[in-house]
């Protein structure tokens, strides 16, 4: 069972939910836009067989602080916080969407820490015709101001960011989610070309892969998870 629990990185509270033997290989699992640990639910006990799982609530999402404060940078730099606190060296990491994002920001910034890295349908960072987002009714389980300012950043991102994909040293896959995602699968195609020796699978149920294929999903992943590394050249 999965345990829910805390810790300040950078002057803020991350909350995450841990899971798999203390022993196991670590693996952090970074969500999308909106969402928060809890969104692996249905992944984490096959992934928590052969890995200690840590799920983490992004900074203005669910458990974790919603501080006012946010980019994609900073998300980027809680993570690494969250590695340091934890003392965890060397990591696999899966993101979804945006969560993919952080999670090629953090291989990129630090390559040493990053060991297997898995993006689900994740945007190229390329400009995107910026749409603009409608707030949902009700109370939100994340701060609406952080949906404005990431927006902007991934329908205008840095240029550095497609140059820096090229610093990744992590065993990468990357998953797209076939013709019914929103996520233009030219893009996630191109992702895998800049990630240096990247390899691409499809899993065709859209963007939401994890949730729509969840036994495919794990399959698939823990696969990449538990093969020899590859060679350095």
């Amino acid at each position: 069972m999965a345990e829910q629990r805390t810790v300040e990185v950078g002057g803020i509270r991350l909350a995450y939910r841990v899971s798999g033997a203390p022993d196991a290989p670590p693996l952090v699992l970074v969500h999308a836009l909106g969402e928060n640990a809890d969104d692996w639910a249905t992944v984490t006990p096959e992934l928590a067989r052969r890995h200690r799982v840590y799920a983490v609530d992004l900074r203005g999402h669910g458990r974790s602080d919603w501080p006012g404060d946010y980019s994609l940078e900073l998300m980027r730099a809680d993570v690494l916080g969250l590695l340091d606190a934890l003392g965890l060296d060397r990591v696999d990491v899966i993101g979804h969407s945006l969560g993919g994002i952080v999670a090629y920001l953090v291989a990129a910034e630090r390559p040493h820490r990053v060991r297997r890295l898995v993006l689900e349908d994740v945007p190229v960072p390329r400009p995107r015709t910026a749409v603009a987002p409608t707030r949902p009714d009700g109370a939100l389980a994340f701060d609406w101001e952080m949906v404005l300012a990431v927006r902007r950043q991934v329908d205008t991102p840095d240029p550095a960011w497609l140059a820096r994909l090229g610093r990744i040293t992590a065993d990468t896959l990357v998953l797209g989610g076939g013709p019914d995602s929103h996520v233009p699968q030219d893009g996630v195609a191109e992702l895998a070309r800049r990630v240096p020796g990247a390899r691409a699978v499809t899993i065709p149920v859209g963007h939401l892969v994890h949730h729509a294929a969840p036994a495919e999903f794990t399959a698939v992943v823990s696969a990449f998870l538990s093969a020899d590394p590859t060679p350095d050249p």
